[in-house]
């Protein structure tokens, strides 16, 4: 093969089961895959490893870590024609590490099984949401990693998102979320109750599963807002509150008030986002959420993606 080109959907990473621990396994989490932003990366095989683009020194690291572990001499060239954003909470570093190490694998015909890709290159240590959104696209369930190793979380569940549902993203500009060692030290001094665990388990289970299984729409909003205030509980001694600034708050709000089924924060945000059903309560929810935000930040109605990783041959 001469190029290629990989897409990786962004995600919204919906909350997190348990940050104790208590049984065993720590984290795990919903979240599911949308059309947009996405990664877009074209590769062929060079005598040495070439990257240009949009965060080209990150995914230069990731390509190094791949063809090392390969025992590769030659290189690729790679061009990163659109990226996630960064540090807005849509799994910009584990989807861009991925679409490099699925891409080199494709063009080296090595395995493709992305959990050891992940592994590979160093991503989905502590939340596989980013991992299983891009292996298989639509709504995920992880089991949380072991509290005595590191590997990714294993994938519990799948399950497509109807084709209806839309998604409006808001991202407030100038309040970036966290990540690296400030991530890492946040979740050193984090943890919850079991009896709260359970509470999300139990409505994750009892709730927001059939919801999703059966298409109600509003069932699964009202289940996914409850999971994300009782989420941003456990996040508040980090963030100060349910959502990490007042702007996202009185965002999630706005939008619950306009009609959105369910809202909330993907991640550690800013970005939060709007549940509705149909392109045009989309575009109306769309429009009154930019009424809102003006020139603050970034409003987009997106879809909600089924597929995951793509590799066109070029």
């Amino acid at each position: 093969m001469s190029r290629i080109r990989v897409l990786a959907p962004a995600r919204l990473h919906m909350g997190m089961f348990d940050l104790g621990g208590s049984l065993g396994r720590r984290f795990g989490g919903i979240g599911a895959a949308i059309d947009q932003p996405q990664v877009i990366l074209e590769a062929a095989v060079d005598q040495r490893l070439r990257v240009e683009g949009s965060d080209a020194d990150r995914a230069q690291l990731y390509a190094q870590r791949y063809l090392a572990a390969h025992g590769i001499k030659t290189g690729a060239r790679l061009s990163i024609e659109k990226n996630i954003p960064p540090h807005v909470g849509l799994g910009s570093g584990t989807k861009l590490a991925l679409a490099v190490a699925y891409a080199l694998a494709t063009l080296y015909e090595q395995p493709l099984d992305p959990y050891v890709l992940a592994q590979t290159v160093g991503r989905s240590s502590r939340s596989a949401i980013g991992l299983w959104t891009f292996a298989r696209g639509g709504f995920v369930v992880e089991g949380g990693r072991r509290t005595d190793g590191e590997d990714p979380s294993p994938l519990l569940m799948h399950y497509p998102m109807p084709a209806k549902w839309r998604c409006v993203l808001a991202v407030p500009q100038d309040s970036p979320g966290i990540s690296g060692e400030t991530e890492k030290e946040a979740f050193n001094q984090l943890s919850s109750p079991p009896e709260q665990a359970a509470e999300i388990a139990h409505v994750v289970l009892m709730a927001l599963l059939p919801a999703l299984v059966e298409g109600r729409i509003n069932e699964f909003g009202s289940a996914l807002t409850r999971i994300e205030r009782l989420v941003g509980e456990s996040f508040s001694p980090i963030q100060g509150d349910n959502f990490p600034n007042p702007q996202s708050t009185e965002l999630v709000e706005a939008m619950l008030k306009w009609g959105a089924a369910g809202a909330g924060q993907s991640s550690w945000g800013p970005t939060v986002y709007g549940l509705v059903e149909g392109h045009e309560q989309g575009k109306l929810l769309e429009a009154h959420v930019r009424s809102l935000l003006g020139d603050q930040g970034m409003v987009r109605l997106v879809e909600f993606d089924n597929d995951g990783v793509q590799v066109q041959y070029l």
